[in-house]
């Protein structure tokens, strides 16, 4: 039997002859064809050539399977294999490529873009519209249309003129004679013998056009050399003033190649530099300490509230400034970390009247966490995240700006180019970084540009660079390379067991056909291999974190030295008695008379403060500091201020005096009530700011006339969630997914396309019509089959109106129902017969 008879006719005949391994592999590289999941395989084949499926599944190509689609696009339809391994490996027959192509065209075969068999591969439909090359949407190929298309609107006589003039026979219409031509421009021979006849003018012109694009612009009296060109054919008009290279005459010019550079090869990733991993190691670690101790200063920062949401939401401008200057970064780099503690759930709106950001409670259970569980905590959020700071500062496409913790950040392929481009750095030798561009060339070869967009405008280029720039400040590479906890937190082994080498990258590199397309991300998927993954990349790092310090080193400049990380209660006293004034590997602390004045107003005494230095420091308490506590504590609070709208109470009406007299205190518009106290017609905390900016230490006082003791209040939203990651297109199912998907979408084609006993001559349910039966006729028939065990073919609708139809094996007819085996279901069921709209019995099967 010829190939012509037994190849299928449909996108839906090559599904149905397909078995269940190789439809799971369709539906695995296209997870949005079971979204829902199609009732037969003829639904299935027009899910697969809508165009937004279509255009999904084209943008996840590889370079070589898109180049090798693009062929197909510009070939015959159908083409034969023969024709399209031509096209891509060109006369002389490229090696790589010819070795390459049987994978490429598998892929396409997998995920249903190509059916067919050898000698007649079509492309499916919308594919084809989409990359064929049109006026308004050139090729990649930098092909033109075809003889017979081009001269689809050209009168006959000038057909047959320019059939004449390229020196053959003239013939009676024009189908035959745009044949005759595109036959010459196909033979190699014959075409290379008018070539030769050409001027070295048209030649040069042809060569301009052979690559693309292949429009050209003539006046209405061309030069002669173009005249030459357009009489033979070898330009041809598409409109006034515009002609165009056919296709087969690029074609022999460019030696039968579709495109310039076939890439069959995916290119390697090469390293820029090599450490001693235990180097790499060690620089991650200060950086996953660093990246710690960033998010937990910006979070006290905003400890009593933090800045006030926009209307349209998120930051603004001002405070992301502001956030840069407190944390001493950049702002594109205050963005991140502000983005990174968003996304792990630290920090969000308190959804109040006068909204602000501010920490949630779930801060105060991660600030409980050994350090190695908050980093880890931390690069999971940001593994995982779609919002994407480098898009703050930006644009969006109604040209609105993109702020910090706004709307418009998600972008559904972050969480995949990162997972990818940490995987490429685990397949470097252990230390190695990457050279950036290499790294970024083979991102661009897995999933090409689409569009002609320029290299610096793809979105996964720029994803691809802040991911590089972010896993640095977070500790997951260190110098570059990837470091033995980001290793363990892809789920890779930190040793030389290879098994976080790429693919074969060589040309003698063997690749099954199902590793051409572009590569799952690496990685742990399920949240408990997720979890794992993240708690082993932990213990990885913990040996690597300095550990917390009780002690600092005083110094008589009145400064304290912490020569690391300090325990969380020396450092929030710490951070309460002394402002800090430089950090990095050692941070240092300055005592000042506003931060002592700061402690007592907290409650502490100068005993209190001078038993805690005694207690944790390594050296001395310099004499300078004692004096400084013993002095602000002296003054403190000897002026006493309280509200009436404001006074000030002191028991030495000199010193009320001497601030009557000062000019600085015009402002509080002070007078005096009695000789130790002054009234003030500003409010007491504007008193106390005012007075101490004037040198003197008052402090605050209760309507019983005692000290209030200031601390900082804790300000907190209500619990809240981690913002929700945009998935990029619906998740891969899992095996058992898949295999129910496929047992319900072959028991429905069965159902659509098993033949029927036809009981009415005048009835045809041939057109997929559900079957029409009265009540008594379904009852007799459904009770027939539980004794003969046959399966009927039913028509139902359920209680919500929809119809549909099923293959059931009847098991039980009782009390108005039926049970069976449903074939489409897998399963068994009961169904009301009153919603069986008909029956029929299945047609024989043919030996």
């Amino acid at each position: 039997m010829s190939p012509e008879t037994t190849a299928p006719r449909s996108l839906a005949e090559a599904l149905r002859a397909r078995d269940d391994v190789s439809l799971s592999a369709l539906l695995r590289s296209r997870p949005d064809l079971i979204t829902p999941v199609p009732t037969d395989l003829t639904q299935l084949a027009t899910r697969a050539g809508t165009r937004a499926s279509v255009v999904r599944a084209l943008e996840r190509l590889d370079r070589f399977a898109l180049q090798t689609a693009e062929a197909l696009a510009v070939a015959a339809d159908p083409a034969t294999h023969d024709e399209l391994l031509g096209l891509m490996a060109g006369d002389d027959g490229e090696p790589a490529v010819t070795a390459a192509f049987p994978g490429s065209l598998a892929t396409l075969r997998e995920q249903a873009l190509v059916w067919g068999p050898d000698e007649r591969l079509r492309l499916v439909r919308t594919a084809r519209e989409l990359l064929a090359p049109s006026p308004q949407h050139p090729s990649p190929t930098g092909l033109g249309p075809t003889v017979a298309e081009a001269t689809a609107g050209m009168s006959p006589g000038r057909i047959q003129e320019i059939v004449a003039e390229a020196g053959l026979a003239t013939t009676h219409d024009s189908v035959s004679a745009v044949a005759s031509l595109t036959g010459l421009f196909t033979d190699r021979v014959r075409m290379s013998a008018l070539l030769d006849e050409a001027p070295a003018e048209s030649v040069d012109v042809l060569s301009r056009l052979v690559w693309g694009p292949p429009y050209g612009q003539v006046t209405a009296d061309p030069a002669r050399h173009l005249r030459w060109l357009t009489d033979h054919g070898l330009l041809l008009p598409t409109a006034p003033g515009t002609v165009v290279l056919p296709r087969e005459v690029a074609l022999h010019l460019r030696a039968g190649r579709a495109h310039r550079v076939a890439e069959p090869v995916a290119p390697p990733v090469e390293a820029a530099a090599t450490h001693r991993p235990q180097v790499v190691d060690a620089a991650a670690a200060g950086q996953a300490y660093t990246a710690l101790a960033t998010v937990e200063e910006l979070l006290k920062d905003w400890h009593e509230g933090g800045p006030a949401v926009l209307r349209a939401g998120g930051l603004s401008v001002r405070d992301l400034k502001r956030t840069a200057v407190a944390l001493d970064v950049a702002e594109p780099m205050a963005a991140f970390w502000v983005e990174l503690a968003y996304a792990a759930g630290l920090l969000a709106s308190d959804g109040e009247a006068d909204e602000r950001y501010a920490a949630t409670p779930a801060y105060d259970e991660w600030l409980e966490l050994p350090a190695p569980e908050r980093w880890a905590g931390l690069v999971s959020a940001w593994l995982a995240a779609t919002r994407t700071a480098g898009l703050v500062g930006g644009r969006d496409a109604k040209d609105r700006a993109l702020s910090a913790l706004g709307p418009g950040l998600d972008r559904s392929a972050a969480p995949e180019v990162r997972r990818r481009v940490l995987a490429l750095l685990a397949g470097l030798p252990e230390g190695a970084s990457p050279a950036p561009d290499s790294l970024l060339g083979r991102l661009r070869w897995e999933r090409p540009l689409r569009g002609g967009q320029p290299a610096t405008d793809d979105l996964r280029v720029r994803l691809a660079r802040w991911t590089l720039s972010e896993a640095e400040l977070l500790g997951v590479t260190g110098r570059g390379a990837l470091s033995a906890a980001g290793r363990a937190l892809l789920g890779l082994p930190s040793s030389s067991s290879k098994a976080g080498q790429p693919e074969p990258t060589g040309p003698g590199d063997k690749l099954p056909a199902h590793r051409h397309h572009h590569p799952a991300p690496a990685g742990p998927h399920s949240p408990a291999e997720q979890a794992a993954a993240a708690s082993r990349a932990a213990r990885l790092l913990a040996p690597l974190l300095p550990e917390p310090l009780d002690h600092v080193l005083l110094q008589a400049d009145l400064t304290a030295v912490a020569p690391g990380p300090l325990q969380r209660p020396l450092a929030d006293t710490l951070g309460v008695l002394a402002d800090v004034e430089s950090k990095g590997g050692a941070t240092v602390y300055r005592f000042t008379p506003g931060s002592v004045r700061r402690a007592l107003d907290a409650g502490r005494s100068a005993s209190d403060l001078h038993a805690f230095l005694a207690a944790h420091s390594r050296t001395p308490v310099p004499q300078p500091l004692a004096y400084l506590i013993d002095d602000v504590a002296r003054r403190h609070g000897h002026l006493r201020i309280g509200a009436a709208s404001a006074y000030v109470r002191c028991d030495d009406d000199a010193l009320l005096s001497e601030i009557l007299a000062d000019k600085r205190s015009q402002g509080l518009r002070l007078r005096r009530l009695a000789p130790t106290v002054l009234a003030a017609q500003a409010d007491p905390a504007t008193l106390l700011e005012g007075l101490r900016s004037m040198g003197f230490a008052p402090a605050a006082e209760s309507a019983e006339g005692d000290v209030v003791i200031t601390r900082a209040h804790a300000h907190r939203t209500p619990p809240r969630t981690a913002p929700e990651p945009v998935p990029d297109g619906p998740p891969v199912p899992d095996a058992t997914l898949i295999g129910a998907a496929i047992r319900a979408i072959r028991a429905g084609d069965m159902a659509s396309t098993a033949p029927r006993k036809q009981t009415d001559p005048a009835a045809d349910h041939a057109g997929g019509d559900l079957p029409r039966t009265g009540s008594a006729e379904t009852l007799a028939t459904m009770q027939a089959a539980v004794l003969t065990g046959e399966s009927l073919w039913i028509g139902y609708v359920n209680a919500e109106g929809a119809a549909s139809q099923r293959v059931i094996a009847p098991i039980r007819v009782e009390g108005g129902f039926v049970t069976a085996y449903d074939h489409t279901a897998d399963e068994v069921r009961t169904y009301p017969l009153h919603r069986v709209t008909g029956v029929a019995e299945l047609a024989d099967e043919e030996a």
